[in-house]
């Protein structure tokens, strides 16, 4: 599944950045097409049955991509994923493309765990401290998590950098254990 949604997803990220597209705007389309598809077992079995030809599927598609004024790249997308019975992959594939342009336009996703409720000021600093650390521009997420005690701990990508007091006393707990 990963090598499929890998596929569509570079193919897509070329077709966004080739084109000028809306980065936001592209990605916030694929995932209005993906909740309707979680949301519509109908529209779901209409897409995946093999029974109905593939016409009849695209046109309606282009009935909800006028209706919601989708882009005529993100409608190909879809197009091209009910024409190879791959319609199922759209959410992993939304994924991948999400990291893939990222990627490509420098961001770096960061998860921030805060104990308390983080104010602008203090996530702009958040974002500018790992953005030094990285060389990036940060996609922060946030998140609460009031067993730090204080602190925060910020994960990008597989590593984490923990200054949270409950990371502390771990540290200071092993220090004099001796491990």
């Amino acid at each position: 599944m990963a090598s499929v949604a890998g596929t569509y997803a570079r193919a897509f990220a070329d077709v966004v950045l080739s084109d000028h597209l809306d980065v936001d705007r592209s990605i916030a389309e694929l995932r209005a097409i993906s909740s309707l598809l979680a949301e519509s077992s109908d529209l779901r079995r209409v897409w995946e049955n093999p029974a109905i030809p593939a016409d009849q599927k695209r046109h309606v598609l282009d009935v909800i991509v006028q209706r919601d004024q989708i882009s005529k790249q993100a409608r190909n997308l879809i197009a091209v994923l009910i024409d190879h019975r791959r319609v199922r992959f759209l959410q992993p594939i939304i994924v991948q493309l999400e990291k893939e342009l990222d990627a490509r336009l420098g961001f770096a996703e960061a998860q921030i765990t805060s104990a308390r409720d983080l104010v602008d000021s203090e996530k702009h600093e958040f974002e500018a401290q790992v953005g030094k650390l990285t060389g990036k521009k940060v996609r922060a997420k946030y998140a609460l998590d009031a067993a730090l005690l204080g602190g925060a701990v910020v994960r990008i990508g597989s590593t984490i950098y923990d200054g949270s007091v409950r990371g502390q006393l771990e540290r200071i707990r092993e220090e004099i254990s001796g491990n």
